[in-house]
């Protein structure tokens, strides 16, 4: 969804750098699960996500094929062959699983919506140039979705509204979890909460895992989180200006991440009247700042999950994510 950029507004000039340095140096403790159960089923918040699940697949290959395809609630499996353009967004039903066929399928000018539906798949498809207002996918008052193993792009020659968020999660959305994805030359990557003002639906909601994404020329929103409750593991961050941006009262959990070419990794203090809080573990930071304000309290997030250290994160993630590594 829209909304103005971040303001690089710092209230504080000293920030709590002694705790975030003390919190990165925490071991990591997580019940054991092998990081390849994601290939087959989600791990994070959007746990028990199953999509279309056994219901057999429909292939298209035209936008109206397309969308009659995903309209309704009943179970189905819809492979998407090739590119198609949009104008604007398809919205996708619930218990859909929508899956590109090999490296090359997808969409290009605008993208998906989940609106008030529940249980949904997204997976390898190629997603690029979301055109304003359209989000490359939109989750909006939708839970138990799990986007996975997609190449998210546009790029960084137009004005940075021209294009809108390649992944947002809004209007009270649970339960989502967005792994093995690509997000590339782009300025807004990923906002949960498009409100300050949101508090009423949003409190208790957005509980979103990040796990094993590569942004990569992404200026900010990696992810921009209000209100919720977030957890980015294993991911690779290079070339971003602003990553893991806490606020409104947001927590966010930040372990065994790499951060290359970037500015500041975390902040808990900009651009809005409340701060969010933090906490740090793990990561190998490349130099970047962070700008910790306020230490949070979610340290063992609900669900088995197994980080891996840090060291190995850009190996894994360059040669497993995005579309056609499934």
């Amino acid at each position: 969804m829209r909304t103005h950029p971040p303001r690089t507004r710092v209230r504080r000039s000293t920030l709590a750098l002694a705790a975030a340095s003390a919190l990165a140096t925490v071991t990591v403790l997580a019940v054991p699960q092998p990081a390849g159960a994601a290939e087959t089923s989600p791990v994070g918040f959007g746990a028990g996500t199953t999509g279309g699940g056994s219901a057999s697949a429909v292939t298209v290959s035209t936008l109206s094929a397309f969308k009659s395809a995903v309209t309704g609630n009943s179970a189905k499996v819809v492979r998407v062959n090739g590119l198609i353009s949009l104008s604007g967004q398809v919205d996708v039903g619930s218990n859909t699983t929508v899956l590109g066929v090999g490296s090359a399928s997808g969409f290009t000018g605008g993208g998906l919506r989940l609106k008030k539906v529940s249980n949904v798949v997204i997976r390898n498809l190629n997603i690029s140039k979301p055109v304003a207002p359209a989000d490359g996918i939109t989750v909006e008052a939708s839970s138990k979705v799990w986007i996975d193993h997609n190449s998210f792009s546009a790029d960084r020659d137009h004005d940075k509204d021209h294009y809108d968020g390649l992944l947002d999660v809004n209007h009270g959305a649970d339960n989502v979890t967005v792994s093995w994805n690509t997000f590339k030359n782009h300025f807004k990557g990923s906002l949960v909460g498009h409100s300050d003002n949101n508090a009423s639906e949003d409190t208790g909601r957005l509980k979103v895992t990040y796990h094993h994404n590569h942004f990569a020329n992404v200026y900010s929103r990696i992810p921009s989180l209000r209100f919720g409750t977030g957890h980015f593991y294993n991911n690779y961050v290079e070339g971003a200006d602003t990553a893991c941006h806490s606020r409104m009262g947001a927590q966010m959990l930040v372990e065994n991440n790499v951060f290359r070419s970037t500015k500041v990794a975390v902040t808990t203090n900009r651009s809005s009247d409340v701060d969010g809080y933090a906490n740090l573990r793990g990561n190998d930071l490349g130099g970047a700042a962070t700008e910790v304000s306020r230490v949070g309290t979610f340290t063992s997030p609900p669900y088995g999950y197994t980080a891996e250290p840090a060291s190995s994160v850009v190996a894994s993630v360059t040669s497993g994510a995005g579309a056609g590594k499934l």
